[in-house]
């Protein structure tokens, strides 16, 4: 169905009711269904960005094509040049052989997106809707967060000279609370959890005519973590992947990593998605466990892992989606094996993630460990964040030795 069908880049399509909106309005959640939601449920109505790909086909035909214009036909913006001038994406993809000395019988490929000029995968995000509020004369840019998605946005409006405003739950990483400020943004601290800071945000957004960046609430966001997936697609030479293994919290990652590869499928230039393995700590699992329920129920969060950590996965209804259609697989790991998780990654591949990236790796383990990785399959690991974001929750793996005298008889007693 349609109602404001007309001629453009692309439209917005409810992944609730199917209603479709012109690509020229700036919306968020679908304003059919915007009305039914609550405080206690996951909301409806969010909006998936869908382009003319029958028209697309007839000037793309190989991947290439697609590269040379900057993946622009499948960003919302009018001009790639809007994007910022900060190198986000086209981050490092490494091959692993060996863990704790031992030759895997599976290929491992760990995807770093620390490497983002703020070090963490939130700024794929945040730099498609900085660049798509530059274009249209937004200034100033709202968001809340945990901490990743509040220092991209900071980071990126920095660069884009543009006003940031953070909401942040007063329990976020000092570590994160700290580019927030150094990138000179305001930063709101508010008495409760993310979802509280989330709500403040929307009504700030109302209030004052700022453009709103939070993850599954304005649907850009998605547009811009998807391009992982053309990275990951091209990286791994035009194969796709057999499993990937992502991290998740509001659903808004996963769903973005299954966007991408359904526009190359749309495109003809894949024919087949690859096995996407939803991770989440056990002890925020409000999305796995609400997966095949006739009612969402909350379980507060409890859980190391900050940047996952979410009572209502505000993109449940779409991740559900896409994980059903395409045969998706999920698993929760807890948090002593986030931490271990943590360890074995650092020690075994010089990457140091923080420990909602870690959740990704420990679900590998945990696939690994029960033997549900084919021989031979390639495997590829999302890694989110920067260790150095979070560092107290690593703190139990490490052990400071006393100093010593500068005495080479004292450095043969402390390396014995």
């Amino acid at each position: 169905m349609s109602s404001t069908a007309t001629v453009s880049k692309f439209i917005y399509r409810c992944t609730d009711c199917g209603m479709e909106y012109s690509g020229g309005d700036t919306l968020y959640l679908c304003p059919s269904c915007q009305s039914q939601n609550n405080s206690t449920t996951p909301p409806k109505g969010v909006l998936k960005t869908v382009y003319d790909y029958a028209t697309l086909r007839k000037t793309i035909h190989h991947f290439d094509d697609l590269k040379a214009t900057g993946f622009a036909e499948l960003l919302p913006i009018k001009n790639i040049q809007s994007l910022p001038q900060l190198k986000v994406g086209n981050t490092p993809l490494y091959a692993t052989e060996y863990l704790d000395g031992k030759k895997l019988s599976f290929n491992l490929f760990l995807k770093d997106d620390a490497q983002n000029p703020t070090f963490s995968f939130k700024d794929r995000a945040s730099a498609v809707v900085s660049a798509y509020a530059l274009e249209k004369g937004y200034e100033t840019i709202v968001a809340a967060s945990t901490g990743n998605a509040g220092s991209s946005l900071a980071g990126i409006c920095a660069s884009q000279k543009q006003k940031a405003i953070i909401m942040v739950p007063e329990a976020a990483p000092v570590a994160k609370l700290t580019q927030i400020l150094m990138y000179g943004a305001t930063i709101v601290p508010v008495k409760g959890t993310y979802d509280d800071a989330f709500d403040l945000s929307i009504k700030a957004t109302e209030e004052f005519g700022w453009y709103n960046r939070n993850t599954a609430f304005n649907p850009f966001t998605i547009e811009g973590k998807k391009t992982v997936s053309y990275e990951i697609f091209e990286q791994m030479n035009f194969q796709v992947p057999d499993r990937i293994f992502v991290p998740t919290g509001d659903g808004v990652i996963i769903s973005g990593i299954y966007k991408g590869f359904e526009d190359l499928l749309e495109l003809g230039l894949i024919d087949k998605m690859p096995v996407i393995v939803m991770v989440q700590s056990e002890g925020s699992d409000n999305l796995v466990r609400n997966l095949n329920s006739s009612e969402f129920i909350i379980k507060p969060s409890t859980t190391l892992a900050d940047s996952i950590s979410v009572d209502i996965p505000r993109n449940f209804y779409m991740a559900q989606q896409f994980i059903q259609k395409y045969q998706g697989e999920y698993l929760t790991v807890s948090d002593h094996e986030i931490v271990q998780a943590s360890g074995i990654l650092a020690k075994n591949s010089g990457i140091f993630a923080e420990p909602a990236a870690a959740t990704a790796f420990a679900g590998m383990l945990s696939y690994a460990k029960n033997n549900r990785l084919k021989e031979h399959s390639n495997n590829l690991v999302l890694l989110t964040g920067s260790g150095l974001k979070d560092l107290k929750s690593v703190s139990s793996l490490l052990h400071m030795p006393a100093s010593i005298t500068p005495d080479i008889e004292n450095l043969k007693k402390l390396l014995s």
